[in-house]
C-alpha cells in the first residue's frame, strides 16, 4: 500500500474524511472505498440517491478546426457531425484492436472533451499528443483544476432540480448542459456507471466547498436523502448492470468485440485498429465476455477459472455477491460455443469447483 501522504487527493477529500470515509489508495488516489458500508451503499443508491466522488477520473479538453476528423480517428465510434450537446461512449484502440481505454467523449459548441478512466490519464494524453501531430487540435488537461461528482439512484433528477434550479429531468441519457453557479461555468451530464438513472457534474475545483453542502448537508446534519458512497458499492452496481472495468472486462490484451461491445464500433469507418477488428470479425472470435450465475453464495473473483468437464473454457474477470438480487454473479471471457443460455460451467474457487449457468447480461435492469 502505497504512504497516503503522497496519494494525489480529489478536491472532495476532506470531505470524505469529515463523513467517515475508509480512504485506500485507487490508482494512485486517495479515495473513500465506503462510508457506512458497500451494502448499505449500494442498496440505498438503488433505492434513493447516492453521491461518488470520480474526481481521478482524466478530464481533457480539446479545440481546433480538426477536432472532429482527429477524434474521429482516434474513436471506435463515428463522431463526424456528432451533435452538440451529445456525449459518446467509445473505446480508444491500438493499431491491433487492444482497448488502451474506454472514454466518454461530448461535443461543445467550441470544444470537444474526453473523459477517461484515472489510471489510462498518463497514457491517453500520450497517445493523443502522438497522434494529433501536424494537425489542428490543442489538447488541455483539466483533471487537476476541476472536481467530477457522480449523483445516481432513482430520486437523482427531482433532487438534482432542487439543488441546481435547473429543469434536468428533460434532458436525455447522454446529453450535457453548462451554466453558471455562483459565477462559474458548471457541467451536467446525464450518464453514469450504475445502471440507474443520474448526472455526472464537473465544476472548478474551487467551489467544490460550497456545492457540497447543497448535496450532502454536513457530517452533523446530513442530508436525508442524498448519502456518500465509495468505491465498494460503484464496483458491486456497475457489476449488476454488467458495466466493463478498465483491467478487468478491458485491456490493451482484449478487443471491443471480444469484450461485447460492438455497439460502440463502427467498422465501416476508418480508425486506430479497424483493419484489425474487420479481420477478427471475419475470422470469428473464440471468446466472449459472458454473463454467469453461480450456485450458492461463493464469489468469483478475476483470473478464477471457468471449466466444461475437464475442459477449460475461460477466465472470470470480476464477480460479487450480488446485493439487489442476492445471487453469486460473474463476468467472465468464455468460449464462444458455451455462451448458449443456461449452459451448464464450473468455476474453481480455492481448488474446489463451484455450479453456474450463462445467463443473460445486464444482471439488473432499473425498474420502468
Amino acid at each position: 500500500m502505497t504512504d497516503t501522504t503522497i496519494l494525489q487527493k480529489t478536491p472532495l477529500h476532506d470531505a470524505h474524511v469529515d463523513f467517515g470515509g475508509r480512504m485506500v489508495d485507487f490508482s494512485g488516489w486517495s479515495l473513500p472505498i465506503s462510508f457506512a458500508g458497500i451494502t448499505e451503499e449500494h442498496r440505498h443508491t438503488r433505492n434513493a440517491c447516492s453521491v461518488f466522488d470520480v474526481s481521478h477520473m482524466g478530464r481533457l479538453v480539446l479545440t481546433g478546426e480538426d477536432c472532429e476528423s482527429f477524434l474521429n480517428r482516434i474513436c471506435t465510434r463515428n463522431l463526424m457531425e456528432a451533435e452538440v450537446g451529445r456525449s459518446y461512449y467509445s473505446h480508444i484502440c491500438r493499431e491491433d484492436g487492444g482497448i488502451l481505454d474506454d472514454v466518454i467523449v461530448s461535443r461543445f459548441e467550441d470544444r470537444w472533451g474526453v473523459v477517461c478512466n484515472g489510471a489510462n490519464r498518463q497514457k491517453i494524453v500520450g497517445w493523443l499528443d502522438q497522434h494529433r501531430e501536424g494537425t489542428d487540435v490543442l489538447l488541455r488537461d483539466e483533471t487537476t483544476s476541476t472536481a467530477m461528482v457522480a449523483v445516481q439512484g432513482p430520486k437523482t433528477m427531482e433532487l438534482a432540480a432542487e439543488i441546481t434550479g435547473q429543469d434536468l429531468a428533460s434532458m436525455k441519457r447522454y446529453r450535457h448542459v453548462s451554466y453558471e453557479f455562483m459565477g462559474m461555468k458548471v457541467t451536467v451530464y446525464r450518464c453514469g456507471y450504475t445502471g440507474e438513472d443520474g448526472v455526472e457534474v464537473v465544476i472548478p475545483a474551487g467551489i467544490v466547498k460550497l456545492l457540497l453542502p447543497r448535496l450532502l448537508g454536513n457530517p452533523k446534519k446530513p442530508h436525508p436523502i442524498i448519502k456518500p458512497a465509495g468505491l465498494g458499492a460503484r464496483d458491486t452496481l456497475r457489476i449488476e448492470a454488467a458495466m466493463p472495468l478498465y483491467g478487468h472486462e478491458l485491456s490493451e490484451d482484449v478487443d471491443p468485440l471480444s469484450a461485447g461491445q460492438a455497439w460502440c464500433v463502427d467498422l465501416n469507418k476508418e480508425f486506430l485498429g479497424a483493419d484489425a477488428m474487420r479481420k477478427k470479425k471475419a475470422e470469428g472470435l473464440l471468446k466472449q465476455m459472458t454473463g454467469l450465475e453461480l450456485d450458492g453464495r461463493r464469489i468469483a473473483r478475476q483470473h478464477q477459472r471457468v471449466f466444461v468437464g475437464a475442459n477449460d473454457v475461460g477466465e472470470i474477470t470480476s464477480g460479487t455477491l450480488s446485493p439487489t438480487i442476492g445471487k453469486s454473479i460473474a463476468m467472465a471471457f468464455v468460449d464462444v460455443s458455451c455462451r448458449e443460455e443456461g449452459t451448464f460451467v464450473e468455476v474453481e474457487i480455492s481448488g474446489k469447483r463451484v455450479g453456474a449457468r450463462v445467463v443473460k447480461m445486464p444482471f439488473y435492469t432499473k425498474p420502468k
